[in-house]
């Protein structure tokens, strides 16, 4: 087993014994789990701000980096439970970042001038 896909092993187990089994899920579970994954991640995004000083006015704040790394683990983990509510499996996410990631570099030599909305459709 890979590390992905053992993180999303770990991930599901957790979710069960919080009560949330992403593979039962019927659409209007689905639709409200994936609203409460990116609220919990926007969350996760402002305690990761938080974690730099961003205040340019402010000398006190100091940047913490342990707890940068914190926010971002938290924020796999919701991630990770956003995908199993999508249905994805660790193999979906890695075939799809590789697409992207192809789209991404394409769209750099070509100097990304035009939003092109059906570049990522194959993903």
């Amino acid at each position: 087993m890979d590390q992905l896909e053992e993180i999303f092993r770990l991930q599901a187990a957790l979710n069960d014994r919080i009560g949330v089994r992403t593979a039962d899920l019927n659409e209007a579970e689905q639709t409200q789990w994936v609203l409460n994954y990116v609220r919990a991640m926007q969350q996760e995004l402002a305690e990761l701000v938080d974690s730099v000083p961003w205040k340019w006015w402010a000398k006190y704040q100091t940047f913490d980096k342990q707890n940068a790394r914190v926010e971002v683990v938290d924020l796999f983990h919701f991630l990770v439970s956003l995908a199993q509510v999508l249905g994805m499996t660790p193999d979906d996410v890695y075939q799809a970042y590789l697409k992207k990631n192809n789209v991404n570099h394409q769209r750099q030599e070509t100097g990304y001038e035009v939003k092109d909305a059906t570049d990522s459709q194959h993903i």
